[in-house]
C-alpha cells in the first residue's frame, strides 16, 4: 500500500514537474537549457523534478503576483483620469450653458 502511493506521488511529481518546466518560457529557465531539464525530469525520479522545481526556474520570491508595468486598469492610468476628469467638466459646463440659455430665452 505504502509502495502504490510513494509511487503515485512520485508519477504526479513529475507530471507536475515536466508541464511546468515545458510552459516556462526559455529566459526564466536557470541552469540549463529546457530539453535538459525534461530529460532530467522524465529520467532521474524526485531528484530531477524536485531539482526543477527549487532551481530550473526564476521564481518571485516576493509573494504574490508580479509587479506589472504601467496601470493595471483603466481607472489607475493618470492619463485616462485626466481625460475623464476633463471630460466631466465640459460636459457640466455645457448642461449648465444649456440650462442659462433655456432660463434667459424664455425670460
Amino acid at each position: 500500500m505504502a509502495r502504490g502511493i510513494i509511487a503515485v506521488l512520485s508519477i504526479a511529481l513529475s507530471i507536475f514537474a515536466l508541464s511546468d518546466c515545458v510552459q516556462t518560457e526559455d529566459e526564466k529557465i536557470r541552469g540549463l537549457p529546457k530539453w535538459a531539464w525534461i530529460v532530467l525530469i522524465v529520467l532521474i525520479p524526485w531528484v530531477g523534478p524536485i531539482t526543477w522545481l527549487f532551481v530550473g526556474k526564476e521564481r518571485n520570491l516576493g509573494g504574490g503576483p508580479p509587479r506589472r508595468q504601467g496601470p493595471l486598469a483603466p481607472d489607475e492610468d493618470p492619463d485616462f483620469l485626466r481625460r475623464l476628469d476633463e471630460d466631466i467638466r465640459r460636459e457640466r459646463r455645457e448642461r449648465r450653458e444649456r440650462d442659462q440659455g433655456e432660463d434667459g430665452g424664455s425670460a
